[in-house]
Parts: structure tokens; C-alpha cells; sequence
């Protein structure tokens, strides 16, 4: 991190602060290939890593990117991954490797218009769902969402820390706003940085199990090459990691991988909550779209609008005990989205009794959502509210 000032004001984007919040948490492995609106981190990764004694490689495509970056890990160097949509459809399949054989790694994505080749210049949140759902089977997801250049570069700290910790891949959704803008920032020291590390073995060699069971789901990670021996593969494994059928190992497993989240979610929930103590309309928003959210709620409380703003900044496992909370106390929930409504299923989910108490502001052009489209949209949905109750008393 040395290559950029710290505890004073510095001009970054937020590319480059995600690049230098890699560093900081102790990243020396880059695998990747360059692509639209994600090159910037690779290219600081490739001019930082080698002062460092890291190694920056680049792969002749996004599958052998993350392939790179699972070897790298399990010989214990924390590594990582930038990548736009495309790419992260491509590195679904070891994404899913990487959940099942219990490989601590980050992958970036910097969100932008799709499908396919889409809009490589334009912004979008639609990798929401796939960033929880892409590989298949049921396995852990922990996705962060950066509002800001500075969160580019505290929330890639805390993707490197929850990686370690759990022993899991962990996502960064960034995307092209908030990618390419520049903010003037002060980056914390050095010293005042949590660094987690995994949990290593404190057995000898020969009873050394790779995956035993655990409370909390995840068990200490030997490395390769420290005199350790253990089997790592992406079929169903037993505790010493060689492939099992059997019904009880495999059921263990599963369980194991739910514990991660069950027994930590507190740990795994993470939530901004602004002006929301006395709301009684919620805008839900997360990533840059938040930015516009939070100038929304002070037009309406300027014009008497009880308004307030809860954005997930971990986006899965989905903040549920926080949101339970919001529909209690509020009339209107509005989640402005760059997709077809991706984060307002599950808002709706938790809303059930009351599913028309949860609205949408959905922009699938891939331009960015204003301010004001929020404020106009709250005050339709105001409007027709209050209609509703006209026409119910009148009736």
C-alpha cells in the first residue's frame, strides 16, 4: 500500500482504491484478464504486486483467471480477481469449486449492461442474483456492495477478511459508476487496519484433517507445501477431503456450509441506515444507486416527507432481521434498481402480508438513476396511496 499516501486527502477512483484496499489487506496474488470497466485494478495490480514480491499474472481468459487465483490460495497467499459480467459468467464454475473445496479467494465484479457482450462502457446492477445463485447446488455466498471510493477500498479490506475467516470465495459487486468515478479520500494507516488471516492448524501432520466439522462451519487451512498432506477436489468429500457417497458424510457437509451463514450472520450483516429513526418511507439502494437515494431523501425531507434510506452494503446472505425491521415501522418501500428488480424480490419476500407496500424503480437502459426519478417516484406512489384511501372511505 505504500504507493499511495495514507491519513491525508489523495484523488482516487474507485478501481484504484479497490486495487490499493487489496494490498492493504495483505493481497500478493493477481490473476486476471483485462476487461472493460474492470482493467484499472490489473493494471495498478501489475505495476504494485512486484514491489511487494507478489505476482501479477494474466491469463488467456477469465476460467483460467480464477483457476490461477484457487492455486495461489492454497498454498496460502491471499489472491484475487477483477472481472466484469461476461468474465464472471465464465468463472461461475470455479466459483462453485472454490465454495466447495473451502478455498478463501475475492472476485471483483464491476457491474455493467448485459446480457452477453451488453454495454461494456455502460453501468448496470444486474449480477445481483448471479453473484448468490450462478454455480449450481447450495453453497455460502458472501457479496459486498461499495456506495463509495472509500468504501472501494474498506469493503475490499473486509471481502479479504470474511475470504480468510470462513474459508470462502466472497464477491465484491462493484460497477461502472462507482468503478470509474474519482473522489478525494483519506485512507486509514496501516495500523489503524483489522487484518484476518485463516486459521491454522495447531496439530501435527498425521492428524491433520482438512475439513473437520466445526461449530462454526469452518475448520483451520493448512497450506500446501508446509508438511501438510490433504486431498482438495470439487466432489462431495469427506473430512480428509477425498470424494464420498456416503449419505451421512455427504449430509454433513451440506450442513457444514449452511453453518456458515446460520451460526454468523451477525458477523455476515452489514447495513447503513440514514434518517431512517422516525421514516416512514424507506428507499432500499445499494451500490451507486444508494448515492442518488441518500440526495433523494433530503429533497423529501425538505419538502416534509418522512423519508430515510437502508442500504445493504453486504448484500448476501440477504440482510434479513434489518429489513424485517424497516416494513414494520414504514409505509412505502421503494428500491430503485439498474435490473428488472432484482433486490426487490427479496425485500417482497420478507413484506408477504403487505407485498404493494414494496415498490420498484427499475432502469434497464444502463443509465444512471437520478435523484430526482427517486423523488418523482415516491411522490407517485404517495399520490396513489393517498387515492386508495379516498376511494375506500368514499366507498
Amino acid at each position: 500500500m505504500a504507493a499511495v499516501k495514507t491519513g491525508e486527502p489523495v484523488l482516487l477512483s474507485g478501481n484504484e482504491a479497490l486495487a490499493y484496499g487489496a494490498l492493504a489487506a495483505g493481497a500478493r496474488f493477481y490473476g486476471g484478464y483485462p476487461i472493460t470497466p474492470s482493467t484499472e485494478i490489473a493494471e495498478v495490480m501489475a505495476k504494485e504486486l512486484p514491489k511487494l514480491g507478489g505476482k501479477f499474472i494474466q491469463m488467456e481468459d477469465e476460467i483460467a483467471s480464477l483457476g490461477a487465483v484457487i492455486g495461489a490460495s492454497l498454498t496460502g497467499v491471499k489472491s484475487f480477481t477483477a472481472t466484469s459480467g461476461p468474465g464472471f459468467s465464465l468463472m461461475q464454475e470455479h466459483i462453485g469449486f472454490a465454495a466447495m473445496a473451502e478455498v478463501p479467494c475475492v472476485v471483483v465484479d464491476v457491474m455493467r449492461g448485459g446480457p452477453s457482450t451488453g454495454l461494456p462502457t455502460k453501468t448496470s446492477q444486474g449480477d445481483v442474483m448471479q453473484a448468490k445463485y450462478g454455480s449450481h447446488g447450495d453453497y455460502p455466498s458472501i457479496v459486498l456492495a461499495p456506495a463509495s471510493v472509500l468504501e472501494c477500498f474498506t469493503l475490499t479490506v473486509k471481502a479479504f477478511n470474511l475470504a480468510e475467516k470462513y474459508r470462502a470465495p466472497v464477491i465484491i459487486l462493484s460497477d461502472e459508476v462507482v468503478g470509474h468515478m474519482r473522489e478525494k479520500v483519506v485512507l486509514p494507516a496501516e495500523d489503524e487496519i483489522e487484518i484476518i488471516n485463516r486459521a491454522k492448524p495447531t496439530v501435527p501432520p498425521e492428524w491433520y484433517e482438512h475439513y473437520q466439522d466445526s461449530i462454526t462451519g469452518v475448520a483451520p487451512m493448512a497450506n500446501f507445501g508446509e508438511g501438510y498432506r490433504f486431498h482438495v477436489t470439487g466432489l462431495t468429500h469427506d473430512v480428509a477431503g477425498f470424494p464420498t457417497e456416503r449419505r451421512d458424510e455427504i449430509a454433513a457437509l451440506m450442513e457444514k456450509f449452511k453453518n456458515k451463514e446460520i451460526h454468523n450472520v451477525k458477523d455476515l450483516t452489514m447495513v447503513e441506515s440514514y434518517l431512517m429513526e422516525d421514516a416512514k418511507v424507506c428507499i432500499f439502494a445499494y451500490g451507486s444507486v444508494a448515492r442518488s437515494a441518500k440526495q433523494a431523501v433530503k429533497i423529501l425531507r425538505q419538502s416534509g416527507v418522512r423519508a430515510g434510506m437502508l442500504r445493504p452494503q453486504i448484500l448476501w446472505p440477504f440482510p434479513k432481521l434489518p429489513v424485517e425491521n424497516m416494513l414494520e415501522k414504514v409505509t412505502h418501500v421503494l428500491v430503485p434498481e439498474m435490473n428488472v428488480g432484482q433486490l426487490r424480490k427479496e425485500v417482497e419476500r420478507l413484506s408477504s402480508a403487505d407485498r404493494a407496500k414494496v415498490q420498484g424503480l427499475n432502469v434497464l437502459d444502463s443509465s444512471f438513476i437520478t435523484s430526482e426519478q427517486i423523488v418523482d417516484r415516491v411522490r407517485e406512489i404517495r399520490a396513489r396511496h393517498k387515492q386508495h384511501v379516498r376511494e375506500y372511505v368514499s366507498g
